[in-house]
């Protein structure tokens, strides 16, 4: 199957520098970013994949393209399923938005937005999802500072709760 359908995308697009990935058993098609919208439409439209089960975000830091924008797909008609892969530079971490092809993808993308940082094209509503709007930065980059707070158990209870801001009256 997945020699098949890598060959009618490759047709059917014109797409020569499609790359495939085959590990235990399960396809990742690596396509460019400018060539998203026409890859998930042809596998949405010609091959059957009617449903965006996730789109999720890999920071690959410090490797350049660092990071990698994930789409899974599900056929539930053929019972496959296919993951499209778009890797993006540091420099310009900027992706259309997939919201015109599975609607599903809003808050998806939103999340991605959020927590990396990634700026998707033509989103309808491109705004924080699940942070305050004024918070700095984007917490799932890797070189995002890592901050511990001590767990507050019966011996240490008093020391914690006075090292912390509480509001006041």
């Amino acid at each position: 199957m997945e020699n098949a359908l890598i060959e009618q995308i490759k047709a059917a697009l014109d797409l020569g520098e499609v790359q495939a990935q085959v590990f235990r058993d399960e396809l990742t098609l690596i396509v460019p970013r400018e060539r998203i919208l026409d890859v998930l439409t042809y596998l949405r439209d010609r091959q059957g994949f009617e449903m965006l089960t996730d789109e999720t975000c890999v920071d690959y830091y410090p490797n350049e393209p660092r990071f990698g924008i994930l789409y899974q797909l599900n056929s539930l008609s053929r019972n496959v399923r296919l993951r499209v892969k778009v890797m993006l530079s540091e420099h310009d971490p900027r992706i259309p938005s997939a919201v015109p092809v599975y609607r599903n993808a809003n808050w998806l993308e939103r999340e991605i937005y959020d927590l990396f940082g990634i700026v998707f094209e033509g989103h309808p509503d491109l705004r924080r999802l699940l942070l305050p709007v004024d918070f700095q930065g984007h917490p799932l980059r890797k070189e995002y500072p890592v901050t511990v707070e001590e767990n507050a158990f019966t011996f240490n209870r008093a020391r914690i709760d006075a090292q912390k801001p509480y509001a006041t009256e």
